[in-house]
């Protein structure tokens, strides 16, 4: 059984409060130093390969976070601690985490950046395993939209807040410290005032002997079941889209945007990550409460999804500072839309709570394994037909991820 500990009311927001700020520091790392600080230590290695480069290591680095966020889901379901079985991963990825930023903020070379990322990444991935699994353990099912519009909301706060101080900081170890150091400072306050359930509160899942290829099966199991499957294969194709875009954003502003005179890249990245986080969270606090009073998920998908392609045009017809102005409102309106319901459709389509950590892990594969084949695509586009080529594509691939939403049938 699943045990929520907490009700709505002084209780719920609470949680809320404290699942904002985890998942704003959480993503803040990931847009700060998956950003401008792995980017631009990138580009002063070797200025030359740097697109090559980037998309190797951000592709490389995306196979941790696509393997240990299942895993680290699968363990923190098994985990049977008089601290909860979320805290320790909750703690424990967070100071990984920092350690392994310390380390690659002295990064001087490809393979240090390289490897040290990936490590940070694997250790994110058993912390955010553990923080996404505090909704379907501790949220009731009718706020599960509003959770998820908290969330979609931190992730737009987080892309502000991770690319202000990744700016103020290009150069400079203070960065990927401050963005580690919140990390950290968010698992110390989930775990000393969000109560996580102890043992015999929560059915614990069962270890059972199996081969490989039997341990695997069972891993990947919700699969089997066609609202998940095709929930996963809308996120898989958004994130692909998203991430195609949003991983070169520094280099399409160096190469392809005509900027205003006296305007740098990283300071024009600083601008567009304002105007989309605004045009988010407006879509966010709008959708994710008015899917719940509705209780209509697929509709608010599927629009949101179509606008978040369709926005991919704006920059192929108008290469300009406007245009990128423009797609960054249309862009963040659709994805902060999309954000807010899907991850509230995700949590409806679970085929089994007490295995929720696990199939969430399973459904990140879809977060993570397309921003691991993200670069290598749009690297492989970009030099097939430069960045117009690479927002066709996107635009397609989000627009096929909105059809997906049609054929789930347990949520209206």
């Amino acid at each position: 059984m699943t045990v929520r500990t907490s009700r709505p009311g002084t209780r719920q927001a609470g949680l809320f409060g404290l699942l904002f700020f985890a998942n704003t520091a959480m993503f803040a790392l990931y847009f700060g130093v998956g950003g401008l600080l792995v980017q631009s230590a990138i580009e002063v290695v070797d200025p030359v390969n740097k697109v090559a480069n980037a998309g190797m290591v951000a592709g490389v680095s995306a196979i941790f976070a696509t393997l240990f966020n299942p895993i680290g889901g699968a363990l923190s379901d098994r985990t049977h601690s008089r601290f909860g079985r979320r805290n320790p991963w909750l703690l424990g990825g967070a100071l990984g985490a920092f350690a392994t930023l310390w380390f690659l903020g002295t990064a001087d070379s490809i393979i240090v950046i390289l490897v040290t990322w990936s490590i940070a990444q694997a250790m994110m991935n058993l912390f955010q395993a553990a923080l996404t699994a505090i909704v379907p353990d501790r949220v009731p099912r009718e706020l599960r939209g509003t959770a998820s519009a908290v969330i979609g909301i931190a992730t737009s706060v987080a892309a502000v807040v991770g690319t202000q101080i990744a700016a103020a900081y290009i150069g400079s170890i203070a960065g990927y410290l401050l963005l580690g150091a919140g990390v950290v400072a968010s698992a110390v306050l989930l775990v000393l005032f969000s109560r996580d359930p102890r043992p015999g509160e929560y059915a614990v899942v069962a270890k059972e002997r199996r081969s490989p290829l039997a341990a695997l099966a069972y891993f990947v199991s919700a699969l089997r079941y066609r609202d998940f499957m095709w929930v996963f294969i809308g996120r898989a194709l958004m994130t692909l889209s998203y991430f195609m875009v949003l991983m070169f954003q520094l280099y399409i502003l160096q190469d392809y945007i005509a900027l205003p005179s006296g305007m740098t890249a990283v300071g024009a990245v600083a601008t567009v990550t304002i105007i989309n986080t605004v045009a988010s969270i407006v879509a966010s606090l709008i959708t994710g409460p008015l899917a719940d009073k509705l209780q209509r998920y697929r509709m608010f998908v599927f629009i949101a999804s179509a606008v978040t392609g369709l926005a991919m045009l704006i920059l192929l017809l108008s290469p300009t500072w406007t245009g990128m102005m423009i797609f960054a409102a249309v862009n963040g309106v659709g994805f902060g839309a999309y954000y807010a319901v899907d991850t509230a459709l995700v949590t409806l389509v679970l085929p089994n709570p007490e295995s929720a950590a696990r199939d969430l892990g399973v459904l990140n594969i879809a977060n993570a394994g397309p921003q691991m084949f993200a670069p290598f695509a749009a690297a492989f586009l970009i030099g097939l037909g430069g960045y117009p080529t690479l927002f066709i594509a996107s635009a397609v691939v989000a627009i096929v991820g909105a059809l997906t939403v049609i054929p789930v049938k347990s949520v209206r």
